[in-house]
């Protein structure tokens, strides 16, 4: 599975809120493209996704920006993903369905099924708060000095 750097910008967006969840106070844009490098006019298409997927609510006006619509615990890498990867919900159209249904139907059941089943699993068992805690271990680790 690809994730295009649309969904990868999400998903450190999304991180990025989770990270000033505690705050309460509202985060721009801009300054989540100065400090992830990333476009801000991209930044608005991925809010736009993540908005309409109830993911985020956003606060209008010169105090406004994005805040996680719900706890960093409750939101999934899926959740995230599923809002802006449009083809990680799309079912493919059979190859053959007047030659060989039969092989379209084994394909689906023994292949395709199976693998959005386990795509869908992994991605819903991993939420913002846990990736928190991973950029909390790598920190830590990197703090790390060793001594010969």
């Amino acid at each position: 599975m690809k994730i295009s750097a649309k969904g990868r910008y999400g998903l450190a967006a999304m991180t990025y809120l989770a990270q000033h969840y505690a705050a309460a106070t509202p985060v721009t844009i801009i300054s989540i493209s100065e400090n992830l490098g990333i476009s801000k006019i991209y930044l608005e298409q991925v809010f736009a996704l993540l908005k309409r997927a109830g993911l985020v609510n956003s606060i209008k006006g010169s105090q406004g920006g994005y805040q996680l619509a719900e706890n960093p615990r409750a939101i999934t890498a899926y959740d995230i993903l599923s809002a802006i990867e449009l083809s990680l919900m799309e079912k493919a159209a059979p190859s053959s369905p007047d030659k060989m249904p039969e092989l379209d139907r084994a394909l689906v059941s023994r292949v395709f099924e199976p693998l959005d089943r386990a795509i869908h699993e992994s991605l819903a068992s991993v939420t913002l708060d846990m990736i928190l805690t991973a950029i909390a271990e790598e920190k830590s680790a990197e703090s790390l000095m060793y001594f010969i």
